[in-house]
């Protein structure tokens, strides 16, 4: 049993309710106050009152209010929701493998999903959102299946570093069959989007579709957190208990899907926000998944927000992918992490 299996007294031990409420309550209002700024913050200089104006009395006629209400709020507002969605599927994806390398970014998934975003703008170019979202959840699943598949060729099976390199490994395979049809098909400017990541160009009808994706996952996923905290015990433990760990698995995996496709088909590739977060909500509030979930999706969606933000002021008036800010906090943390655990095994 390696640390990250825990029992019974740590689990008791560990659930920390009154910091999370503290976590959960303090999150979301920086969250809101994170939106604002990103609100206010872009080439064109607006101020709060602006800001203000254009939600309670939009004048079509305003050059201003027509940034706001029709870049700079969904571009916010997407951030949130896709920073959460990201961020709860790490979590989902780390309890229900009781792997702390596990996230959508390293185990194939976010790869898997712009594969097939590379095939969809050459079988079926001009798609719509809803389209190009069904071809991402496809992806995704395509990549998580072959990581689960080359981790499993094993004699000692599946842990948490096997499941890594292989994520590693396949992630590498289809970014290169992704780059190789871009230039064969003369796609590379379309597909660079995708690799770059951001959420520059997210328009309301992206919101929209997000938004329904994005309650639906978290719902699902909070029917599932107790059920994860026991897992969390070990499979044979879980089954003693009485637990369906594979319908448990399987409903997870599926919520994964929807939410890193849906981000994935909007934002492109951003990293490491579903390895980084889910750790520092375990850090700050236990093993108990019923918090772990709700917090996660709260600090993911604010540092993913964060990030847009910090993206536009690094080299203005340009703007830097957001996914290369995620990845200078992401990258030095899964080393650490992948040292750690391999050390353990």
């Amino acid at each position: 049993m390696t640390k990250w299996t825990y029992n019974h007294s740590h689990r008791k031990t560990s659930s920390k309710p009154i910091q999370a409420t503290l976590l959960l309550i303090g999150g979301i209002i920086l969250l809101i106050f994170a939106i604002g700024l990103s609100i206010l913050y872009g080439a064109s200089d607006i101020t709060a009152r602006t800001v203000i104006q254009s939600i309670i009395n939009f004048n079509s006629n305003s050059t201003s209010h027509q940034i706001i209400r029709g870049l700079r709020i969904p571009r916010a507002l997407a951030a949130a929701l896709i920073g959460a969605g990201l961020a709860m599927s790490g979590a989902l994806m780390q309890g229900m493998t009781r792997n702390p390398l596990a996230s959508p970014s390293i185990m194939g998934v976010t790869a898997g999903a712009t594969f097939s975003m590379a095939i969809a703008l050459v079988v079926t170019p001009g798609a719509s959102n809803f389209i190009m979202m069904l071809w991402a959840f496809l992806g995704a699943g395509l990549g998580v299946a072959i990581v689960f598949g080359v981790g499993s060729i094993s004699k000692t099976g599946l842990t948490p570093v096997k499941l890594a390199l292989a994520g590693t490994a396949v992630t590498a395979l289809l970014s290169s069959l992704s780059s190789a049809i871009a230039i064969h098909f003369n796609i590379a400017k379309d597909i660079s989007f995708w690799y770059a990541g951001g959420v520059s160009g997210v328009q309301w009808l992206q919101v929209q579709l997000l938004t329904p994706i994005a309650l639906i996952g978290f719902v699902i996923a909070l029917f599932l957190a107790n059920s994860i905290t026991t897992l969390n015990l070990g499979e044979d433990v879980a089954k003693g208990l009485g637990q369906r760990t594979f319908a448990v698995k399987l409903i997870g995996t599926i919520v994964v899907l929807l939410l890193t496709g849906a981000a994935v088909s909007v934002a492109g590739t951003i990293g490491f926000i579903g390895l980084v977060i889910p750790h520092i909500t375990r850090f700050l509030v236990g093993v108990d998944y019923r918090w772990i979930i709700p917090c996660s999706a709260v600090l993911g969606g604010l540092l993913l927000v964060v990030a847009d933000t910090i993206s536009r002021m690094v080299n203005p008036p340009f703007e830097t992918p957001v996914g290369t800010i995620t990845a200078l906090v992401g990258v030095p943390f899964f080393l650490y992490l992948a040292r750690r655990e391999g050390g353990s095994m």
